[in-house]
């Protein structure tokens, strides 16, 4: 969840860095560090909190062409300064993402040997290690060879020699990183957005391989043999990794959710329904579906699970995957496993995909990111055509993600004949409105609803079948970036106990977008307006009615089931985003959070 970046080159490294950090920073942000050569020697600068801690400590034009830096997501140790990396012991100064397992075991055997340490890091240990190794290979990459022998865990790692002062050394196992490719000059980043600025152009560094970095790229396999890859070309620009205009990525992805419905759903509906059956798997043979995910993809599993099993009739079970990958698995070769992540680094994520690649069960990935280990491991992938996604809170993602689900229950439902092909094309016509819809509800005024919440300490969301599913998700994004506590039920079972915490002033966020349970909803709302509840309703201007309990109320246009999910998910985007925008919140990097979760 740590962000890592390097460069070698004829540019500044400092600033080359710099900017690279603050790209990656939302993967982590308790500290900060860099790490670089000047007047032959390596000169480390570190910070704890935010980056431009770090960058008030800079000289900025001090003369350095590589270096290697870091925005940390605190696992092992306090968020301090200390703790933060590059860490350095003897000659080699390193920067790490992921988690060592073995490091104690590690760390005893070269204290035993004469190390001494200054941190509580895991990471640090590599670096010692490293270190040790090299005093008895004295060869660089035969040392990294036998280290990646050693270590138990996820790394992506970056690897300075001070026996090698033009080079950098990179090398990963179930972290992500890639290469950038510039003219003379080269990178090693966690994340694309990070190298924007310099190039498009880059390599994703496979599990085990090792990459030499100056002006030239050598990637090497296990024997030391050289790889040869093709460079990719980065689709998008710069502008996705900065605000351009909007006070929060959060708010300017949100506004780009109509762009990014366009883009996901072109290559299945651009000729209609011979479209969406050449660009979609062959669903045919399933009879079960599991679909895994973690956090908001989660809550996209279960929109997937209402859409699929009610259209295309066939039973789907939805598990967080970190509770997945240690359960018995009940599956067959007619059982189809889906797995969703933003990021295809998810760690939980791609060990269920794992586990059930061992079991010769079929995968399928719904995933954003091109190249992604997720991606390529997977059986199928459909991609999300989000674009990068810097604000933590996921927006855009989700919504591609529930889009795509809804396109396969469509799929899978047309060509079952439990969809008529009328009524097909009336569903792939509302995929055509759909931007135009999200684009008016971005316009709604959020503020008096949110004006109801920021000063409170809890809220509870609730809702009947996908309604359920969606208050789920719009509970996540309060408590995530506003520090709200929320909690999402279904609207029967609060009279099963959780009704006692309802008092006078509890705020309770409603959805009613299901005419035929909209009663049963409305009588459980009813049942905690009585009891002080200051009740916030979004319903289906179908069902709305004079409604008398509601103390506000945004009413949104009555849509087919397929589009639903996501007319629906802007108000609560927007709710949250304005709840946390009133608190004053740093809302693109809320506290103990980061984008990616590339550790168990």
């Amino acid at each position: 969840m740590c962000g890592i970046v390097g460069y070698s080159g004829n540019k500044n490294a400092i600033n080359v860095l710099l900017d690279g950090l603050k790209a990656l920073e939302y993967r982590g942000y308790d500290s900060a560090g860099i790490a670089y050569r000047t007047c032959n020697r390596i000169e480390i600068i570190k910070a704890s909190g935010k980056i431009v801690n770090l960058e008030k400590k800079l000289k900025k034009n001090t003369n350095s062409n590589m270096g290697i830096g870091h925005t940390r997501w605190a696992t092992h140790g306090k968020p301090n300064e200390t703790n933060s990396h590059p860490h350095r012991i003897g000659k080699f100064t390193i920067v790490h993402n992921g988690i060592i397992e073995n490091y104690e075991s590690l760390k005893k055997l070269l204290i035993q040997n004469g190390y001494k340490f200054k941190t509580e890091t895991d990471s640090e240990v590599i670096a010692g290690l490293l270190d040790k190794l090299y005093s008895e290979k004295n060869d660089i990459l035969k040392v990294i060879v036998e280290l990646k022998k050693l270590l138990i865990g996820s790394y992506a790692l970056g690897i300075i020699c001070d026996d090698i002062p033009d080079k950098i050394y990179a090398v990963r196992k179930d972290s992500p990183l890639i290469i950038g490719i510039g003219d003379n000059e080269n990178f090693i980043a966690s994340d694309v957005p990070a190298i924007l600025k310099y190039t498009n152009k880059y390599m994703i560094l496979d599990d085990s391989e090792i990459a030499e970095i100056n002006d030239k790229v050598n990637i090497y396999n296990d024997k030391l043999d050289i790889v040869f890859k093709e460079a990719i070309t980065f689709e998008g620009n710069l502008e996705v990794a900065e605000k351009n205009g909007y006070e929060h990525f959060m708010l300017k992805e949100i506004h780009e959710q109509p762009e990014v419905i366009k883009n996901t759903v072109s290559p299945f509906l651009k000729n209609g329904l011979e479209s969406l059956n050449d660009n979609m798997p062959d669903f045919g043979k399933y009879n079960k579906i599991d679909i895994i995910g973690c956090g908001s993809a989660y809550h996209a599993g279960l929109i997937g699970k209402s859409l699929i099993e009610k259209y295309a009739d066939i039973p789907v079970n939805v598990y967080v995957a970190s509770e997945y990958r240690y359960k018995k698995i009940f599956t067959d070769e007619q059982t189809l496993v889906i797995l969703i992540s933003q990021s295809g680094e998810t760690a939980d994520t791609l060990a269920c995909l794992r586990k059930v690649h061992e079991m010769g069960i079929n995968t399928l990935a719904i995933v954003n990111v091109v190249g992604s280990s997720l991606a390529r491991e997977a059986d199928k992938t459909i991609y999300t055509k989000a674009g990068p996604e810097i604000s933590v809170a996921t927006t855009k993602a989700y919504l591609a993600q529930i889009t795509i689900l809804s396109l396969i229950a469509l799929a899978i439902g047309y060509n079952k004949k439990l969809i008529s092909e009328k009524k097909a094309l009336e569903i792939i016509d509302s995929y055509e409105k759909l931007p135009s819809i999200i684009e008016k509800l971005t316009c709604y005024d959020y503020k008096n609803i949110a004006k109801a919440l920021y000063k409170k300490n809890n809220c509870f969301y609730i809702g009947r079948g996908i309604d359920y599913a969606l208050s789920m998700e719009g509970s996540l994004k309060l408590k995530e970036i506003s520090y709200i506590t929320s909690v999402a039920y279904p609207a029967g079972e609060l009279k099963h106990g959780t009704i006692s915490l309802i008092e006078d002033g509890t705020n309770v966020i409603a959805i009613v977008t299901d005419k035929n349970i909209a009663d049963k909803t409305i009588s459980n709302i009813k049942e905690v307006k009585s009891r002080g509840a200051v009740i916030t309703l979004i319903v289906a201007d179908k069902i709305d009615d004079d409604f008398d309990f509601a103390d506000y109320k945004v009413v949104t246009p009555s849509v087919n089931d397929f589009i639903s999910p996501m007319v629906n998910a802007i108000p609560l985007q927007l709710i949250g985003y304005m709840t946390a925008k009133l608190k004053g919140c740093d809302i693109d990097k809320p506290k103990n959070l980061a984008k990616s979760v590339t550790v168990e």
